[in-house]
């Protein structure tokens, strides 16, 4: 049964076998099968000099004799160097499609992009609290004002969920904070595979004056009881996992729902790697995914494509 606790609310499932307990634990262990890649961030509050960041081959620097609000990427042998000029009003989501492209260039791949990018906001101010709430309030405003790309995906997400919410594969979790900003008395949950991702949203989401639940856990493996929650959403989650583990995350969305299951999926040509997608989907796929579940379901298009699931 759910329990609360201060600041955000716990959950636990009654672990009834060693086995299930030992399919929890791998659950917990395997970070390359589900984490969508922005959540294997390194450090997002480590101690670093002003100006500077160096994770594995990547090394970002802030050079302030460059112009303003530029971005400029360098392969050294198999180091990366990234120097920059960007100020408070920069950071925002809308820099993934500069540093993915500038990365790709180089040839790094999702583990250079993901320390590309926390790189970038922690250089970029000096106090690493005050850089993340600039990167989560000006992407809050850019998807508020339907500036930034993935600005649909919620507009979308947002006119079809009902009652409290479940998101899953959470990451930055920008679309919990929107509908518990929304709606203060709305149920919301934040989950991701990866405790400091929602360590990080927890720290944020004060500061921008927004109360909101996260709980690390596997989408594959919730730890919530039965039909805990009116509608589950995954946005942009699928594309992140195999086929099998996909059809998991389904199943316990649907497990947990008392009403609906949103899944929201990007259409590519190719799986972007950079951002660790791993397969691509179109509506035939969709509607399997759908059939697998037996319960009614609709797959539309808009700005990529969609699976709603009726459960109630």
């Amino acid at each position: 049964m759910p329990t609360r606790s201060t600041g955000l609310r716990t959950y636990r499932r009654d672990i009834g076998s060693s086995e299930t307990a030992q399919a929890l634990h791998r659950s917990e262990t395997d970070v390359t099968l589900t984490a969508p890649p922005a959540a294997r961030r390194p450090g997002s509050f480590a101690p670093t000099p002003p100006g500077v960041w160096d994770r594995g081959v990547v090394h970002v620097r802030r050079d302030r004799n460059r112009l303003t609000g530029s971005i400029v990427v360098q392969r050294n042998g198999d180091d990366i160097l990234v120097r920059h000029n960007l100020t408070g009003a920069d950071l925002s989501d809308s820099l993934v499609g500069r540093t993915t492209s500038a990365i790709a260039d180089t040839g790094g791949g999702r583990a250079e992009f993901e320390a590309t990018m926390v790189g970038l906001v922690r250089t970029t101010i000096d106090d690493p609290s005050d850089a993340w709430t600039a990167f989560y309030r000006n992407s809050m405003d850019e998807l508020c004002s339907g500036a930034a790309p993935f600005a649909p995906v919620h507009d979308r997400a947002i006119a079809t969920v009902v009652g409290s919410v479940l998101d899953l594969g959470s990451c930055f979790g920008f679309f919990p904070l929107r509908m518990a900003a929304a709606d203060p008395s709305r149920t919301v949950v934040a989950t991701d595979l990866h405790a400091d991702t929602m360590a990080l949203l927890d720290a944020v989401a004060p500061r921008l004056g927004v109360t909101i639940d996260t709980v690390a856990c596997d989408a594959a493996a919730l730890p919530f009881p039965d039909a805990s929650f009116d509608t589950v959403t995954a946005l942009h989650l699928l594309e992140h996992v195999d086929r099998a583990t996909g059809h998991r995350v389904l199943t316990e969305a649907c497990r947990v729902a008392r009403q609906r299951v949103i899944v929201a999926v990007p259409y590519e040509a190719e799986p972007a790697a950079c951002h660790g997608h791993v397969r691509t989907f179109d509506r035939s796929e969709l509607h399997c995914a759908g059939l697998e579940l037996g319960h009614e379901f609709l797959v539309t298009d808009h700005h990529g494509g969609w699976l709603t699931i009726d459960v109630g």
